[in-house]
């Protein structure tokens, strides 16, 4: 699994995440950035996260592996 994070010092607000992976993402409704919804997405929306991850030309969606 991945915990997924987004780096607001990187985030431009393209919002290429919330198109690839809306059940993950949001844009924010107070700044023009990504909000993480779903931190641990779980295997159902894992290839989800990393189309939003490979979608981000800010490469500000990140994703982490967790330790199991």
């Amino acid at each position: 699994m991945a915990h997924v994070r987004v780096d607001l010092t990187r985030c431009a607000g393209y919002g290429n995440c919330v198109d690839a992976a809306p059940e993950v993402f949001r844009m924010s409704a107070t700044a023009e950035v990504a909000e993480v919804l779903r931190p641990e997405p779980g295997p159902d929306l894992a290839d989800s996260a990393l189309a939003a991850a490979r979608a981000c030309p800010a490469h500000a969606v990140l994703l982490v592996k967790s330790r199991e």
